[in-house]
């Protein structure tokens, strides 16, 4: 009954009230990007939904406009060449994906699942089609999130993700929930960008081109 009515209900109840409660924050870090780069506000990225279907997925833009599109930033040689001052303080506290908050309450996502995926993160979008976690929403934060995030290898995120799928509940989500916190504060598990200018696919399942 939770996994399949529950669940989206706290996902639109908790989404809904926290678009409301958090407006004035999201005026005020609108403001900060548009004041200190040029560029729109928001990032719509193309990412992978339940079932695969493609999505517009929202963040706060933190990366100036010439920066590489559909390529994870800890896959990026030199980062910082792209990262705006503002963008560095949003990625460190994970504020810029608060947007997510919109497509939470349109259904695109739920508050824990596992991350959605880019359409070109072809080793991850397989690796997890072995375990059925393409089969679920993607979450604004997930068991793979808070168990090491971008430490994690693809094999090892997409056996995460296939762990939260057979033992979806609400103790688990509210446990991913709170976990969440803790791993934002910390920054544990952040990775931007990459050393020797190579992109390891086992690492990043993410597609160089």
């Amino acid at each position: 009954m939770y996994k399949s009515l529950w669940k989206r209900v706290l996902d639109f109840f908790l989404a809904g009230t926290g678009l409301v409660v958090l407006l004035p924050l999201f005026l005020l870090l609108a403001f900060c990007v548009k004041f200190d780069s040029a560029g729109p506000v928001f990032l719509k990225q193309k990412r992978l939904g339940k079932d695969k279907k493609v999505f517009r997925m929202y963040k706060f833009r933190t990366m100036r406009p010439d920066a590489p599109a559909y390529i994870p930033t800890y896959c990026l040689l030199g980062p910082e060449r792209y990262i705006t001052r503002f963008g560095r303080f949003l990625r460190r506290f994970s504020l810029d994906e608060l947007p997510q908050l919109f497509n939470v309450a349109r259904g695109e996502m739920s508050l824990i699942g596992p991350r959605p995926a880019l359409w070109n993160e072809y080793s991850l979008i397989a690796e997890r089609d072995k375990y059925g976690a393409n089969g679920i929403l993607p979450g604004l934060s997930g068991l793979a999130q808070v168990s090491g995030r971008d430490d994690l290898s693809v094999k090892a995120k997409a056996m995460l993700d296939g762990e939260y799928l057979r033992n979806i509940s609400f103790c688990l989500d509210a446990k991913c929930f709170f976990k969440t916190f803790g791993v934002v504060l910390s920054a544990r598990g952040v990775v931007e960008g990459v050393s020797g200018g190579r992109i390891n696919p086992d690492q990043t399942g993410a597609s160089p081109s």
